[in-house]
């Protein structure tokens, strides 16, 4: 492994199906062996599984079905999402982390992957790089019963492509690649959307030039794919050759540029245009609430409706308002301006977002001519006051009228982590 003495050491650790896992570790069984899907049965048959076990993958069960999807032939498992479990689990592998490696050199990617800089390590600890990533991957299967997989390289991009496309096929689960190895073994691997970054779209205009491998990317004329992508070419180009310059240091000293909040959830049944008026209404008054928690405001909102069965494609909406705000009374005649134009009168809707951009510190409000002052205070002190009592006895303290009608969902999302359930249900 030549690569561990050029340049940087890096790895790629994969939770291994982790929800899925976790729920197998819970109840004592192999994901391996046992067949499991983590999905909210109470959806119905079209439920989507947000997980299922390696088990179920050998069967030939994609890992982001829809509970229909599965052959009624094969008898599983369905275990109902439990956010705040693996959230959990999540912490302890990251504690497990901190036994080896300081916080500065682990970068955080998703809920069950990190990136770790391992190349001061390696000396520290006596040993390769392949010898510490199996270690690390004993260890969290000791601790939390999760298996893993993890991806070694020479810079970040390669440890991820490493991890993706070389460690599903090593016994040990591990994937090792530097700049060399990744031009003799993968150049040539199709298709191109394998390849982290690389989207079916990207794919599809590179594919109209001929274009269909790393290779060919290599070899192409850099005026045409600057052309095609822009600067977005720059990073398509050095990671056909296997070159990634990003170090974790410069992802955490990454700042943004410009902030917002966003909203967006899957309606549980089809809901007419009224009915999801009613829930854009909830996703604006928490959309409002979280800018209060947050000490901002926004000035411009933009919505989104996705409608059933994908017959229409999604309608998407905005607006810039006369004031930056985070007073929902303020926002209200915006929002339903916007949904109101955008909404089909006659196909069920099933997907909304909402996303408040523009934003910056509360300070920087101000108040146009037509703005009742004393009525403005006196809904912020309102809110003030609602914010204090959800924080102390749960966000479902107090409620707006609007989500106590049937087609309403905020009262039961309140319940929810990242879209999905947080509770510990029982294992019955």
């Amino acid at each position: 492994m030549n690569g561990e003495m050029n340049g940087r050491t890096y790895f790629c650790i994969d939770m291994k199906s982790f929800y899925a896992s976790v729920e197998c570790a819970e109840r004592g069984l192999n994901p391996f062996e046992t067949n499991l899907v983590v999905a909210d049965a109470s959806r119905g048959r079209n439920a989507l599984c947000l997980a299922v076990t390696p088990r179920m993958k050998a069967l030939g069960v994609g890992n982001r079905c829809r509970m229909s999807d599965i052959p009624r032939d094969i008898r599983f498992i369905t275990a109902p999402p439990r956010m705040q479990l693996y959230i959990n689990y999540a912490a302890d592998i990251y504690s497990l982390y901190l036994d080896y490696f300081s916080p500065q050199d682990i970068h955080v990617y998703s809920i069950d992957e990190s990136f770790i800089d391992a190349t001061d390590y390696l000396s520290m600890y006596g040993t390769g790089a392949r010898e510490l990533a199996g270690r690390l991957m004993n260890g969290i299967a000791s601790a939390t019963g999760v298996p893993s997989s993890a991806g070694i390289g020479t810079n970040l991009y390669l440890a991820k492509i490493a991890l993706d496309m070389t460690a599903k096929h090593s016994r040990d689960h591990i994937g090792f690649l530097d700049e060399p190895t990744y031009r003799e073994t993968l150049w040539d691997h199709r298709p191109i959307t394998d390849f982290w970054q690389v989207a079916a779209g990207t794919a599809e205009r590179l594919g109209r030039y001929g274009i269909a491998t790393m290779r060919d990317v290599a070899g192409a004329p850099p005026e045409l794919l600057y052309r095609l992508f822009g600067v977005g070419a720059e990073l398509l180009i050095d990671h056909a050759w296997g070159r990634e310059t990003c170090l974790i240091s410069d992802i955490k000293a990454y700042k943004t540029k410009s902030r917002s909040v966003s909203f967006s959830q899957i309606l549980p049944r089809d809901y007419t245009r009224d009915e999801a008026r009613t829930v854009m209404r909830e996703m604006l008054v928490n959309g409002a609430a979280e800018l209060r928690r947050r000490h901002v405001i926004c000035s411009r909102i933009d919505i989104m409706i996705g409608y059933s069965g994908d017959r229409l494609p999604p309608s998407h909406g905005g607006v810039r308002m006369s004031t930056a705000t985070a007073l929902e009374s303020v926002m209200r005649p915006y929002v339903s301006a916007v949904y109101d134009r955008l909404a089909g009168s006659s196909c069920p809707v099933r997907r909304l977002g909402i996303c408040f951009s523009g934003v910056c510190d509360e300070g920087c409000e101000g108040y146009d001519i037509f703005t009742d002052v004393d009525a403005a205070e006196r809904e912020r002190a309102r809110d003030l006051a609602i914010g204090r009592l959800t924080d102390r006895f749960g966000r479902n303290a107090v409620l707006r009228g609007t989500s106590l009608l049937p087609e309403g969902t905020q009262r039961e999302r309140n319940g929810f982590i990242g879209g999905h359930r947080a509770g510990y249900d029982d294992l019955g």
